[in-house]
């Protein structure tokens, strides 16, 4: 035991060498697992903030709904799943999709696909009688 004490005064160099290694472990600790999580978490952080009625979003439990009402107060979400409306804390948001399709504009693409079939409906039949007209045999 006295002979590594010993040893140790003896050899002042080896000390500063691990502690060195020790501040470059740190080093690489935090740049390699530390800062990307803290980049993760201001990311989140500023998606949660960004959340609004009629976004779809998926909780942390992969339960996907749609929001109805965002209390920042309270910092907690009011989620439309089917009809069923759950109260979470907005830290349970796991991922954030694109807003909900409006209904306003269902409609306009139905009429509009209701007039392009009437279209082509219209341009069949004035070619079919085109056709009888010029063949005398028919």
């Amino acid at each position: 035991m006295f002979n590594t004490l010993i040893v140790a005064m003896a050899n002042p160099f080896q000390n500063n060498s691990s502690l060195f290694i020790l501040i470059i472990f740190l080093f690489l600790l935090y740049f390699f697992m530390l800062r990307p999580q803290q980049k993760q978490q201001k990311k989140h952080q500023q998606m949660v903030s960004q959340i609004k009625k009629g976004d779809h979003v998926i909780t942390i439990g992969r339960l996907h709904g749609v929001v109805d009402e965002v209390n920042q107060t309270d910092k907690t979400v009011t989620l439309d799943c089917d009809g069923i409306y759950l109260v979470f804390d907005l830290r349970a948001i796991s991922t954030v999709s694109a807003p909900a399709p409006t209904a306003a504009l269902e409609p306009e693409t139905k009429d509009e696909a209701d007039s392009e079939a009437s279209e082509t409906v219209d341009s069949e039949a004035s070619d079919s009688e085109a056709d009888a007209t010029d063949d005398p045999t028919k």
